[in-house]
């Protein structure tokens, strides 16, 4: 049990220093919970969204970070044009994108 709790050194014995071996295994091991609970799954979801960005077309059925559900009708480099219904438009970046819907969704909502 001398992982976590330093064991007592009697006063003609040896001193134990503040930084050791357990200390540093314990940091490691912080280290790698952090990286596959945190750092690994949003580094993987940044880039599927950046892969989802980089594949709209025109014609795809999207939903936007503000919650509008519409058609691309217009691409730009940063920005794209979204149909909201006959006659509404409206511009978005790119990055507010956060879905494709299935094609037929419009029609259904």
């Amino acid at each position: 049990m001398s992982f976590f709790i330093a064991d007592a050194a009697a006063q003609g014995g040896q001193a134990t220093g503040g930084f050791g071996f357990d200390f540093l295994l314990m940091i490691a091991v912080f280290f790698l919970i952090m990286y596959f609970l945190i750092i690994r799954p949003q580094t993987k979801r940044a880039k599927e969204h950046k892969a989802l960005v980089e594949s709209l077309s025109k014609g795809d059925e999207v939903v936007t970070a503000g919650g509008l559900l519409g058609r691309v009708t217009d691409l730009d480099e940063n920005f794209i044009r979204v149909e909201l219904t006959e006659g509404v438009q409206v511009t978005v970046q790119r990055q507010a994108v956060t879905a494709v819907m299935p094609k037929g969704t419009l029609k259904g909502a």
